[in-house]
């Protein structure tokens, strides 16, 4: 079978140095499907390095104008596109194709792609500053060398190396990417890739502004990312890929930003269980089940007050997943993981209250609800905490209000935290008491929803403190913050301002908002403070 190219250095060509070749697999059914895939050698790395090495200050010299209209035409040319790339990604995923892929996920793609045009264009990932008494002027700038992005398995359109939030990101920055296409959907890759290609081709970027490889060896993977001419990677995956990149990473100084992996603990107050506690047990399933589980922001722990409430959520949530389908995964890989995950917990004390096995055909998970009480979880904080990614939570139940604010200071970095309370008020000293311990533990504190999904807007805050990330202070969603990951901060002491970036001179180049002297001002430097 016949191998498909790699997009290098601006052209679609054969490996140089085939390794080997992998197809995708329909995970409904575990059978191999579509074109045969290329693992690809140390030449084939290292000419992508070296390819978008020598573009990235040309890239870094595009005029902004550019830079949004390659995102713009990108983003028109997904959603023209859209029959196609859901199929691929249906076939590759068995993710729905409605609403999930083509109503939900890949209009989330292509409105961050436009999002990010936005923010080049207003210049507000810049955050210029400007202080006339020191003679000071400061801003975000892109790093000068490539970005290399690894995609993960559980979005193919909105996490994709070549099309997510992190591609945006870092072309907004006007970094080189070299996209890793993650092998649970490479066609599907292979297309947004060829979208990708024609749009950089009509908006006149250099050619090696986008590539991208299927797959390599692991120590190829760590040999790039201690490569020091990358300004950055981006990864979203396994708490061990992300950790042994980082590893590599941090021997150069190369930045990494990681998102690893997350439980997002969920507080059932008293008041609210004796409010409704019936549909919150169907909430509480609907979110544990959405995507087979397979959210980052799935609800992996869900903690319960004893007492007759409680039981009857625990009963109810029990009926509800001992009564459902086993759940279609991504892959065998997937499967696996998710097994071990499963069997650390229950030999930590975990007891389980419905499903708890894997089924046929393909890669297929019974929704599975284990329980432990909260003094054993305390016993064993680290073990239970491990994430089991897929349709399967742990419910802990507490003695009371002040257990369950101690469970939640031993809870690792998350994510999102999440607090239902009653409507009546009963419960919101119980809210404050807990929230306060579990706000510094979170990235997203929510309250009285499930925190399955996550909204693309500027005030979002998709990270958090390890492990559930590598930096507590980024966020891989939302305009513009996402984009400063891949920028480096450009400060000018007494440089003529002729010699200035453009957001940086005394003339604003339209509407930007610049700290000026203390004062935020969106006119000239030397005009009337509005």
């Amino acid at each position: 079978m016949a191998v498909q190219p790699l997009l290098i250095d601006g052209a679609w060509r054969a490996a140089q140095e085939l390794r080997g070749s992998f197809r995708a697999e329909d995970p409904s059914s575990g059978e191999a499907i579509g074109a045969a895939f290329p693992i690809c050698g140390e030449a084939d790395v290292r000419a992508a390095l070296a390819a978008a090495v020598a573009v990235a200050d040309a890239l870094a010299a595009v005029p902004v104008e550019r830079i949004a209209a390659f995102l713009d035409a990108y983003a028109d040319a997904i959603d023209a596109d859209v029959d196609t790339l859901v199929a691929l990604a249906h076939a590759e995923t068995a993710l729905p194709k409605e609403p999930r892929l083509a109503k939900v996920e890949l209009p989330r793609a292509s409105g961050q792609l436009r999002q990010a045009a936005q923010a080049v264009r207003q210049y507000s990932w810049t955050h210029p500053v400007i202080d006339t008494a020191a003679g000071l002027r400061s801003h975000y700038a892109p790093l000068g060398k490539p970005v290399l992005i690894l995609g993960p398995n559980n979005f193919p359109f909105a996490f994709n190396a070549i099309a997510g939030s992190d591609f945006a990101s870092a072309i907004a920055a006007r970094n080189p990417v070299i996209a890793k296409a993650h092998p649970s959907h490479p066609a599907t890759s292979e297309r947004l890739a060829q979208l990708a290609h024609t749009a950089l081709l009509q908006t006149g970027l250099p050619p090696a502004s986008v590539q991208m490889l299927y797959q390599f060896e692991h120590s190829l993977g760590a040999a790039l990312a201690g490569n020091p001419q990358l300004g950055a990677i981006g990864f979203t995956g396994s708490r061990a890929g992300g950790l042994a990149l980082k590893a590599a990473a941090d021997t150069v100084g190369v930045p990494v930003y990681v998102e690893l992996s997350s439980v997002n603990p969920v507080f059932l107050l008293p008041g609210v269980l004796a409010e409704r506690a019936a549909s919150l047990a169907q909430e509480f399933f609907a979110s544990c089940t959405m995507g087979s589980g397979q959210f980052c922001t799935s609800p992996g722990i869900v903690v319960v007050p004893a007492g007759a409430a409680g039981d009857a959520f625990v009963d109810a949530a029990s009926k509800h997943f001992a009564a459902a389908a086993p759940n279609v995964l991504f892959s065998g890989a997937v499967l696996e993981h998710l097994q071990r995950g499963v069997a650390t917990l229950r030999a930590a004390g975990a007891e389980c209250l419905a499903g708890g096995a894997s089924a046929g055909p393909g890669y297929r998970y019974q929704p599975t609800l284990l329980s432990v009480d909260a003094a054993q979880f305390l016993r064993e904080p680290r073990a239970l905490q491990t994430e089991a990614f897929g349709p399967v939570s742990l419910v802990l139940r507490a003695a009371d209000v002040s257990q369950m604010a101690e469970l939640a200071r031993a809870f690792e970095g998350n994510l999102t935290g999440t607090l239902y309370r009653a409507q009546d008020g009963s419960d919101d000293d119980a809210w404050r008491q807990i929230a306060h311990a579990l706000r510094p533990r979170v990235g997203r504190l929510i309250n009285n929803k499930m925190p399955t999904g996550v909204a693309v807007s500027p005030a979002m805050n998709h990270g958090g403190p390890y492990p559930s990330t590598g930096h507590p202070g980024f966020t891989a969603v939302g305009m513009p913050a996402a984009i400063r990951r891949f920028a480096a901060l450009h400060c000018y002491d007494n440089v003529p301002e002729s010699q200035l970036p453009a957001d940086l001179r005394d003339h604003n180049p339209g509407a930007i908002a610049r700290l000026i002297d203390g004062v935020w001002r969106v006119n000239d430097l030397n005009g009337p403070t509005t």
